[in-house]
């Protein structure tokens, strides 16, 4: 007894649908490369499922197969816009072949085979390059240098504001320490290093570097204040 014939149409449960697609889909694959090398044919099959799912089986290239296709049917696989976006990617795919020959070039690879006028473009370029190169170094090496020299003059600035404060804080608590913060005390301490620092205009001489110790000695009898003013030592 024979088998029954199979009602081709959409089977509704999903399940059922999976197993049969599956079965199917693997037989046909099968076949389809069965053929090609039974028959040494050029066999191209593509297969989506319902899920978007792509399945496929080609003896050649499938670039080269649709290329055949399109030169034996006269039908346009592809538009205008397509067309266009390939020219570019083969036209910058060259240029990318050229600009590594260039590359070789440079590196003294592959230049057997140049001619003399190319040896001397060759050169040329080396020699520009060369050029722009030393031009760069400079201009980098000027940027460090100002950029050191200006951090050198605020490090000068810096130092001298420092004993500046220095100064200013010794005297005051001199000043404390001789008069119990009273008007009549020590009376105002002078620092003939701050007075020559500041006529200086706070330039990077030996004096700098000596920080000036100030003695204030107060009166011993408070009757001869009036008469003897403090007496100011500087060492």
């Amino acid at each position: 007894m024979g088998r029954g014939r199979i009602e081709i149409k959409r089977i509704e449960n999903s399940s059922n649908r999976q197993v049969t697609f599956s079965k199917r889909r693997n037989g046909m694959l099968k076949k389809a490369k069965e053929i090609s090398v039974l028959c040494d044919a050029r066999v191209s099959v593509v297969i989506f499922g319902n899920s978007g799912k792509m399945h496929e089986f080609s003896s050649s290239p499938v670039v080269e197969i649709l290329d055949q296709y399109h030169k034996l049917t006269g039908k346009r696989l592809w538009d205008a816009k397509h067309e266009d976006l390939e020219n570019e990617i083969n036209r910058v795919k060259k240029e990318n072949d050229n600009m590594q020959v260039e590359l070789r070039h440079l590196k003294g690879e592959d230049i057997s085979s140049l001619s003399y006028r190319e040896l001397m473009y060759l050169e040329d370029s080396l020699q520009n390059g060369q050029r722009i190169i030393s031009e760069k170094q400079m201009e980098v090496w000027r940027s460090i240098t100002k950029r050191i020299q200006g951090a050198g003059e605020e490090n000068e600035h810096l130092r001298y504001r420092m004993r500046q404060l220095e100064i200013a804080e010794m005297n005051r608590n001199m000043g404390e320490i001789g008069g119990g913060g009273g008007s009549g005390g020590g009376g105002e301490v002078f620092n003939h290093h701050q007075e020559r620092d500041h006529q200086g205009g706070g330039g990077g001489g030996d004096h700098h570097q000596m920080l000036p110790f100030t003695f204030c000695v107060q009166p011993m009898q408070p009757n001869l204040h009036d008469h003897h003013p403090s007496t100011i030592l500087h060492n």
